[in-house]
C-alpha cells in the first residue's frame, strides 16, 4: 500500500457526560472528507484511544468505516499494552473493513526491541493488513530502533512509519537506511524537513481544524517540489506548530481548535482538563494569524 497525502488522525467527540458523540464523529469525518484529507486515522493518540473501552473502539471503528464508504483510506489504530489485545483490535479492525493499521510500541512497558518487534509481528500475523508503524517514544517509552526495524521488515505488510520521535537524526536514517520503509511525518514541526527528505504522506492532527493549511504544505512540498513556496507557507505555520508541539496540551489544543471551526468536539476525557480561558484566548490568536498570514502569501502568489 501506498500512504500519499494528508491522513487525518480525527478526534474522538465526547458529550458533557464524557460519553461518545457518535453523531459529532460521523460529523467531523465528513467535514475532513469534503475539505480534502487523503486518509482518516481512527484510534490515533489525537483520537484518545488510551481513554477508551475496546466496546467503545470497536464502534468508532464501525461508524467510520460505513461514513467513510470507501471515498478515503481507513486506517485503524491499535494501540494497547496487553499484545493480546492489539491483535484482536486489529482482527476487529479487518472485519469491519480497514484499509490498514496504525502500530505503535505498547506503552509503559518498555519492552526491548526484540520483544516489540515480537509484539508488531504477532499484530501481522493475525490481522495480514498493511501497517504504518508508528514510533513515539515520548509517549510509549520505546524506540523502534535498527534491530527493531529489521526484525519487522521480514514481513512486506510494514511498509511505513509514522515518525513521531523529533529526532531530526532519525529522519536521516529513515530516508537513507531503510527505503523499503515509507516515511510518513509525525512531527509536526519537521514537516518541511521530512517532504525535503521524501515523505509523501503526513499525519497531521492539525488537519482537524485546518486541512486546507496541512493541504497547501503538502501540495507545495510533494506535489509541486516547490520547496520555496513549502518554507513560506510553513512559517506561517511554525508558532501553531509549537504551541501544539510545545505547549504540553496537545490533544486539548487539537480539540478546541476543531470546536472554533465550528466543529463538535466537546471536552478531552480524564484525567485530562479543558484549556483554560487565557490558553483557548491564545490558541485562537495563534490560529487567527495563521490563517492571515496564509492569506496573504496566497495573495502575492495569484
Amino acid at each position: 500500500m501506498q500512504f500519499e497525502g494528508i491522513y487525518i488522525p480525527v478526534i474522538t467527540p465526547f458529550h458533557d457526560d464524557g460519553s461518545v458523540d457518535e453523531n459529532g464523529f460521523a460529523e467531523v469525518l465528513e467535514f475532513l472528507i469534503d475539505t480534502g484529507a487523503h486518509g482518516i486515522v481512527v484510534a490515533g493518540t489525537t483520537g484518545e484511544y488510551y481513554a477508551q473501552t475496546m466496546a467503545e473502539r470497536t464502534g468508532l471503528m464501525q461508524t467510520a468505516h460505513q461514513v467513510i464508504n470507501g471515498r478515503v483510506p481507513l486506517m485503524i489504530g491499535v494501540g494497547a499494552i496487553r499484545t493480546e489485545d492489539a491483535i484482536e483490535l486489529a482482527q476487529t479492525a479487518k472485519q469491519v473493513g480497514a484499509d490498514a493499521l496504525l502500530v505503535n510500541s505498547p506503552p509503559y512497558v518498555l519492552p526491548t526491541e526484540s520483544e516489540n518487534a515480537a509484539h508488531a509481528l504477532a499484530i501481522d500475523k493475525a490481522a495480514d493488513l498493511p501497517i504504518m508503524l508508528y514510533n513515539y517514544p515520548g509517549r510509549t517509552g520505546s524506540n523502534m530502533g535498527e534491530d527493531y526495524l529489521r526484525r519487522v521488515s521480514a514481513s512486506k505488510n510494514f511498509c511505513a512509519i509514522k515518525e513521531s520521535s523529533g529526532d531530526i537524526n532519525r529522519l536521516h536514517l529513515l530516508a537513507n537506511d531503510y527505503p523499503n520503509i515509507q516515511l510518513s511525518c509525525g512531527a509536526d514541526d519537521q514537516a518541511l524537513e521530512f517532504f525535503v527528505w521524501g515523505a509523501r504522506s503526513w499525519v497531521c492532527a492539525g488537519g482537524n481544524f485546518a486541512p486546507e493549511a496541512h493541504s497547501a504544505l503538502y501540495e507545495a512540498c510533494a506535489i509541486q517540489k516547490d520547496f520555496e513556496k513549502g518554507r513560506k507557507i510553513m512559517a506561517a505555520m511554525l508558532p501553531l506548530m509549537a504551541l501544539l508541539e510545545q505547549g504540553g496540551k496537545f490533544g486539548q489544543c487539537i480539540k478546541h481548535a476543531t470546536t472554533l471551526r465550528g466543529l463538535p468536539a466537546g471536552p478531552p476525557r480524564n484525567p485530562l482538563a479543558p484549556l483554560t480561558e487565557a490558553e483557548q484566548h491564545d490558541l485562537a490568536q495563534v490560529i487567527d494569524q495563521m490563517n492571515k498570514d496564509l492569506e496573504a502569501l496566497s495573495a502575492q502568489q495569484v
